[in-house]
């Protein structure tokens, strides 16, 4: 059926070296990558994905040599109009998840097929991708993210400077975990601005409950991943039933069962799913419904390329809710580059291009020198 089949697949893998390291719980990070796919049906239409890729150390080769592996025998199988690409993709490539033992990997490319699809849909029409998601083209909030406790002076005056009023700053880490110098960082806002802590699964229930006894008196937004994602549900609870910081996460859940059981169990008070690392637009439209339906806000995790940032905008835009867009503020030319070259918040709110699909059109030429690999293959029907 003309119009309905993907010809070409293409991977593209970017990577800008940086000249400190950015210290995390999970270790320092040396380098931020960014791995696209780029998608063209047999009418020319064309979109672009996202492969979620910044952990562990050196995993977007693997991922840009898995994708460029696995998914030209995907796409043939798979039309544009499927309703669900992500989960086209695992299903078919559950058996390979289960025995390499990698889920993960898979999850994420799956994740950018479903974006790439959609943002082929809405160029093929003509529209805006939060459109072509149901909703419409609106302007969101946002926040700056990757605050780290060394610079957290420098990282906010640069980002105020760009219309910033809510800050992340990253804790669970360093000498007492990092808190004096969110203290510092509280003590040096203004007054309309905002402060949430992100402390990436860094604890245990007793050392968590130790922790925010500190600071609750800081009136955070939220506290984001105190617990590993794994905790039990028991955990959790006793957390938030103590906690006065309202608590947030839901960047490492993978499933919609595991979404809908913290959904409901009412723990989190910011759901936070990330559509690169897990379920597409599909799934992540899917997760931010029921959040929304039930009283919880909103706010997609993202931390990569300006693909993935972008895509992310205009779901928020597309459901709706006072949630916040996740904008990295530490060293990432590629998130600014790939996103149009521009973070700037217009009256605290982040502007969406308005032409079709993403409503930019990445310049590769222009990132020539962070260009690690291009592959380029047809797609042949089976």
């Amino acid at each position: 059926m003309t119009g309905n089949r993907f010809t070409s697949l293409q991977v593209l893998h970017l990577r800008h070296r940086l000249s400190d390291p950015i210290i995390t719980t999970m270790g320092p990070v040396r380098a931020r990558p960014a791995l696209l796919i780029r998608l063209e049906d047999d009418q020319g239409a064309h979109g672009w994905g996202e492969v979620w890729c910044n952990f562990p150390p050196g995993g977007d080769f693997y991922r840009a040599e898995l994708a460029a592996n696995v998914l030209p025998a995907v796409l043939s199988n798979m039309r544009v109009d499927h309703p669900e690409p992500s989960r086209h993709v695992e299903q078919q490539l559950h058996r390979l998840a289960l025995q390499a033992g990698e889920p993960g990997p898979i999850r994420q490319l799956a994740a950018a097929v479903d974006i790439a699809v959609h943002d082929l849909r809405a160029r093929r029409k003509g529209v805006p991708l939060a459109v072509e998601l149901g909703g419409e083209l609106r302007p969101v909030g946002a926040y700056a993210s990757g605050i780290s406790a060394a610079l957290h002076e420098t990282q906010v005056l640069r980002m105020r400077a760009l219309g910033f009023r809510h800050f992340k700053q990253r804790i669970g880490y360093g000498d007492d975990d990092g808190l004096p110098q969110l203290q510092a960082c509280a003590q040096g806002l203004q007054a309309d601005e905002k402060l949430m802590a992100d402390a990436n699964q860094a604890w245990d229930l007793a050392t968590a409950l130790q922790r925010c006894q500190q600071l609750d008196s800081l009136s955070l937004a939220w506290l984001e991943e105190p617990l590993p994602v794994d905790a039990n549900a028991r955990d959790w609870n006793t957390l938030a039933r103590q906690a006065q910081t309202p608590l947030a996460g839901g960047e490492n859940m993978r499933d919609d069962e595991t979404f809908s059981n913290a959904i409901q169990a009412g723990d989190l008070t910011v759901l936070q799913p990330d559509i690169c690392k897990w379920g597409g637009l599909s799934g992540g439209h899917r997760i931010a419904s029921l959040a929304l339906a039930k009283g919880r806000r909103y706010c997609p995790h993202y931390l990569g390329g300006g693909i993935g940032l972008l895509a992310s905008a205009h779901l928020l835009s597309a459901v709706g809710g006072d949630g916040l867009l996740e904008v990295d503020s530490s060293e990432n030319p590629l998130q600014l580059a790939l996103a149009g070259g521009s973070i700037t918040l217009e009256n605290g709110l982040f502007q969406l291009p308005t032409g079709p699909g993403l409503g930019v059109e990445p310049d590769i030429e222009g990132l020539s020198d962070m260009l690690v690999s291009d592959t380029a293959q047809g797609i042949d029907e089976p």
